[in-house]
């Protein structure tokens, strides 16, 4: 009788705590929709990049806290099936390149992937349409060619640009994808969970890849486009989750870069002492 009561308790337990988990998603999801609405409609904050972006990163932030690293911890069974009923993907594996399988059996936050990756037409602030990748939104955790260096030195960083030598932009995006290939996982105590190549058009000048954390599976989006035909290459390195990256993305770009540099391109990095000295101070890197 005792562990048939026992056993309803915890049925019981499990039942409220599902439903208490749901209950919170929805209302997470109304604070999503509403957030994005008020950003988008009222114009105090429709004006200036920097609240853009501070609403952006809220927005964002909502949309990761429904699967929050304090309820992953915690180890909560009604979360936990809840997570299955939500089809969550984020399992425990890491990629196939990843440096070690010592954590596979911690609990991974990968965050959603951003829908709106990729060359698609965009709006500035003052309402001008133009033609990029996702802007950067508040936080010092990503980098991207299409913010305005003059608007936002924190996150903008110059195009890369290829050799003459290389024939076209196909080749230098041969070129790009295999510098990316040879990529160390757990260089600079970075990526070690591995990445993974998810577009590859080379003739028509986009990459796209996943870099994954080792221990905590976060994963970081990388892109690289030519828009312009113009021997040109814009990238975005970005982080999914958090506020701060504690210099993952610098360091990622900057071995890129100079991987490339050493065949002739014009790739500048993150530079911490100049341009991104704000990122390097917030992330405490110097």
């Amino acid at each position: 009788n005792i562990l048939l009561a026992s056993t309803m308790m915890s049925t019981k337990s499990l039942f409220f705590g599902t439903t208490s988990f749901i209950i919170t998603l929805i209302i997470s999801r109304y604070l999503v929709v509403n957030v994005h609405s008020f950003v988008t409609t009222t114009p105090p904050f429709s004006v200036t990049r920097t609240n853009s972006k501070l609403f952006l990163f809220i927005e964002n932030e909502l949309n990761n806290s429904l699967l929050g690293r304090r309820d992953i911890l915690a180890g909560n069974a009604a979360f936990l099936m809840a997570s299955v009923l939500l089809k969550n993907d984020n399992d425990a594996n890491a990629f196939e390149n990843k440096i070690s399988t010592a954590y596979d059996d911690r609990p991974k936050r990968k965050g959603p992937q951003p829908s709106d990756l990729g060359l698609r037409k965009r709006k500035d602030m003052e309402g001008e349409e133009y033609t990029g990748l996702k802007p950067c939104d508040a936080a010092p955790h990503c980098f991207c060619s299409t913010d305005n260096s003059n608007d936002d030195p924190m996150h903008s960083i110059s195009p890369w640009k290829w050799p003459s030598s290389l024939s076209g932009k196909e080749a230098a995006f041969e070129e790009l994808l295999s510098v990316l290939k040879s990529y160390p996982p757990g260089q600079g105590n970075i990526d070690g969970g591995g990445f993974k190549i998810v577009t590859s058009d080379t003739k028509n000048g986009y990459l796209y890849l996943q870099f994954e954390a080792l221990k905590n599976g976060y994963i970081d989006d990388f892109e690289a486009a030519s828009i312009d035909d113009d021997g040109a290459v814009q990238i975005r390195s970005s982080s999914r989750v958090g506020y701060l990256d504690f210099g993952v993305n610098a360091k990622r770009i900057n071995w890129i870069s100079e991987a490339l540099r050493k065949k002739g391109w014009d790739a500048p990095g993150v530079d911490l002492q100049a341009q991104h000295y704000e990122y390097a101070s917030e992330n405490r890197l110097i």
